[in-house]
């Protein structure tokens, strides 16, 4: 059987949970804000800063143009530093070139978690030739538009588009007793799972040998009557320990298997007075369970 800590078994249980449900959602890209830049023969404008996380990311966002233009991704860094020095001559770094672009939906899988903006140059020729420094052509002094190439830019996100609200797990203690071990065994009626997978994690400290087993509540009843041996209701269970003093272990449950007892009795006889630590917690639900798959 697999052997987790105690707190490390609840959290794992609880990622493996909510991954689940995850499993269970459907992303697309969806409309975000959209802007309107008007620009005029050779001119470039920067627009969205975008902040890929590490190992990059993807991009999405809708062109329109009057006149053709090139779309292209450069490092925010290098677009600040041209801005603060509007004399210097352009010199970018581009990714993801797109030419001749007047409608299209522009995609680009940015390399890392540098920032990156997407820029924009109109593909006119200007009527009067002009120095290619951002002073020129985006500084605050530039000149009335001469027959506007209106760019109009439709931004998209990644987003959850269906089986989007999930539910809620909270790591909870459900049993922390120290107990006086008798030859009879000892019974917990602990819970009924409420999502399939979810996990019990047990802790045990005795000065002698235990055995322990999760067994279904109907059938730890059968054992505690004598009804049903020991050896016959651990066959039916592969949540179960034998010979232990301390350790921690955890087991999953789903919904078929109804509510849960937890069973310990002592491995061998023993005379005086013994006690033994018993610690057990699960994830369960606590908010939207009704959206469980079992529901």
């Amino acid at each position: 059987m697999r052997k987790l800590s105690l707190f490390a078994a609840p959290l794992l249980s609880a990622l493996a949970v909510i991954a689940s449900a995850q499993d269970n959602r459907v992303f697309n890209w969806t409309p975000a804000n959209t802007e309107t830049i008007p620009m005029e023969p050779a001119s470039w404008r920067g627009g969205r800063v975008y902040y890929p996380a590490a190992g990059g990311g993807n991009m999405h966002v809708g062109i329109e143009a009057r006149y053709p233009v090139t779309i292209a991704m450069t490092w925010a860094d290098e677009w600040n530093t041209a801005m603060q020095h509007p004399d210097a001559p352009v010199n970018f770094n581009f990714l993801c070139l797109k030419e001749h672009v007047t409608s299209t939906v522009y995609e680009c899988h940015l390399p890392s978690e540098r920032p990156m903006i997407i820029t924009f140059r109109d593909e006119r020729k200007p009527e009067k030739p002009v120095v290619s420094t951002i002073g020129v052509i985006l500084g605050p002094g530039v000149r009335q538009f001469i027959s506007p190439n209106d760019l109009h830019i439709q931004y998209y996100s990644w987003s959850c588009v269906d089986n989007c609200v999930l539910p809620e797990f909270h790591s909870r203690r459900i049993l922390n007793e120290k107990y006086d071990v008798t030859p009879a065994p000892k019974v917990y009626s602990l819970m009924t799972p409420d999502h399939d997978g979810q996990e019990l994690s047990v802790k045990i400290k005795s000065p002698i040998p235990l055995t322990v087993a999760l067994l279904p509540s109907h059938l730890a009843d059968q054992v505690y009557d004598k009804s049903v041996s020991l050896t016959d209701a651990l066959s039916q269970t592969g949540c179960k320990e034998r010979g232990v003093q301390s350790m921690s272990f955890n087991c999953t449950f789903n919904v078929a298997n109804g509510s849960q007892t937890l069973l310990i009795l002592p491995d061998i006889t023993f005379s005086g007075h013994k006690k033994a630590n018993v610690e057990v917690e699960t994830v369960k639900c606590v908010e939207r369970c009704d959206l469980l798959p079992n529901q």
